[in-house]
């Protein structure tokens, strides 16, 4: 299931080395949404994980943003208590304010191949 969000971004974590192979990093967007005369605002927290930690590094605080992102829901069983847990599974997240322009330039630190420059990449 994936799903679409907009909001203000309110909080990053540091990113969270859980074992010597996953790591992931969290964030919560402020979400508000008028029904009526009433406005409702959720604080809704996400999280990104393995190489998309470092993708929260291009937002600010305050920033206005659009986040693409799936449900996932995990068993978790031990000495016979079974407990169920959601996570919110950001895997695209964008400045509100770029929704539907050109991709964005690469890092400063990506390496491009000079124009007209062969790869070695067997496909």
């Amino acid at each position: 299931m994936n799903f679409e969000m907009e909001g203000r971004l309110v909080m990053k974590c540091p990113v969270s080395q859980v074992s010597p192979t996953f790591r992931k990093r969290e964030f919560v967007i402020e979400h508000s949404e008028r029904s009526g005369d009433r406005e409702f605002t959720d604080y809704i927290r996400f999280q990104v994980t393995q190489d998309r930690c470092d993708i929260l590094d291009r937002f600010k605080v305050g920033q206005e943003i659009k986040v693409s992102f799936s449900l996932r829901g995990r068993k978790y069983e031990k000495d016979g208590d079974v407990k169920y847990f959601t996570n919110i599974e950001a895997w695209k997240i964008e400045d509100k304010s770029q929704a539907g322009a050109a991709a964005p330039a690469p890092p400063e630190d990506y390496d491009l191949p000079p124009a007209g420059a062969e790869d070695d990449l067997p496909f």
